[in-house]
């Protein structure tokens, strides 16, 4: 069941003032529309001097060129502009694909793609994506570069961020709180009794949400009166391989540990080859939690505990609030926090 999210939290923006055009751009640099016209054309041909004020205009009003020529310049296309942290991915996979099947039966199109956790990046492909006046944006997330905050504050278009609540979005937003998730996962371990609880996660810097979660698992401690036995931060995306390694190096913590948390299954399957591979009994010896309940934590040996992000229920949301949008109807609520799932195996 859907839960509404804190009804006090206002939206970065509410509607939004027109997206920007080049005599707005011309007006406010003090040029004429075909000198600017002629930057984005040959840029070579223009001075330094305007190119410049020309580039600042563009900047300050979060301009993006509309590439819909000549009569449908006004009209909006068919797509859906997605971009997602990871296209291999399998938690953003399942929404995209939920997405499409439910935007496909109203003849809508997904353009998606993936901005690997690079907010410059992600920057580009939403002004590539806005070029072609789409008839909505998704992205992920809260975080983003300042070029796209502008650019959004002044785009005429439905807008869903989401895998996120916990934050104030530009327009609509559906997803969970992920900082709840990882102080539900560090509850779990304490109630078997582990206090030795060790954190292994990736890319937390970039990857705000799981960054979040291993807060949210070192709050819980802290409310415990404990601290994190020991805490990895991995610095690239994370593979099975590089979960057997952290885990092995983590087993050397002073003073030991009874349990880890993990910020993705794949670093947590990692962990438990590991485990069988110098005879660590699990969860005897130590309790391991994932997050994602990707489609081996059921199979494997043992099956593994772990939180169960709602993926393909936040790709049919969004695209509920895109068709409310852009049928003309306002959703409500406009923030729709699902929750997320804890899933108990054998492994915590």
């Amino acid at each position: 069941m859907a839960r509404d999210s804190d009804p006090a939290k206002p939206p970065r923006t509410r509607r939004r003032a027109g997206r920007a055009t080049m005599s707005d751009v011309a007006k406010l640099a003090g040029v004429s529309a075909i000198t600017v016209s002629r930057l984005l054309r040959e840029s070579d041909t223009v001075s330094a001097e305007l190119a410049a004020r020309i580039r600042d205009a563009i900047d300050r009003l979060g301009y993006v060129p509309n590439l819909m020529a000549g009569g449908l310049a006004a009209a909006k296309s068919r797509i859906v502009g997605v971009v997602v942290p990871s296209i291999r991915n399998a938690f953003f996979a399942a929404t995209v694909d939920a997405l499409a099947a439910k935007l496909d039966a109203r003849g809508l199109a997904v353009l998606d793609s993936s901005s690997d956790y690079d907010l410059d990046r992600e920057d580009k492909l939403i002004e590539t994506m806005l070029a072609w006046n789409p008839a909505a944006l998704v992205l992920t997330g809260f975080v983003h570069g300042p070029r796209t905050a502008a650019i959004l504050a002044r785009a005429s278009l439905p807008v869903v961020e989401m895998w996120d609540v916990a934050g104030r979005p530009f327009d609509m937003a559906v997803g969970f709180d992920h900082h709840a998730a990882g102080r539900r996962a560090a509850r779990h371990l304490l109630s078997r009794g582990c206090r030795r609880v060790g954190v292994i996660g990736a890319i937390l810097g970039k990857d705000t949400r799981a960054a979040a979660r291993c807060a949210g698992v070192r709050d819980e401690l802290d409310r415990a009166g404990l601290v994190p036995a020991a805490w990895t931060d991995l610095p690239r995306a994370s593979n099975v391989g590089d979960g057997a390694e952290s885990f092995a190096a983590m087993l050397g913590t002073p003073g030991g540990i009874d349990a880890v948390a993990f910020s993705n299954d794949v670093l947590a399957l990692g962990a438990l080859f590991e485990c069988r591979r110098r005879g660590v009994r699990v969860p005897d010896d130590v309790a391991l939690i994932g997050f994602g309940d990707l489609d081996f934590a059921a199979h494997c040996l043992p099956s593994l505990t772990t939180m169960r992000p709602p993926r393909e229920t936040i790709g049919n949301e969004t695209a509920r609030m895109l068709s409310a949008r852009l049928d003309g109807a306002s959703p409500e609520p406009r923030v729709v926090d699902l929750g997320c799932e804890l899933i108990v195996r054998e492994s915590a």
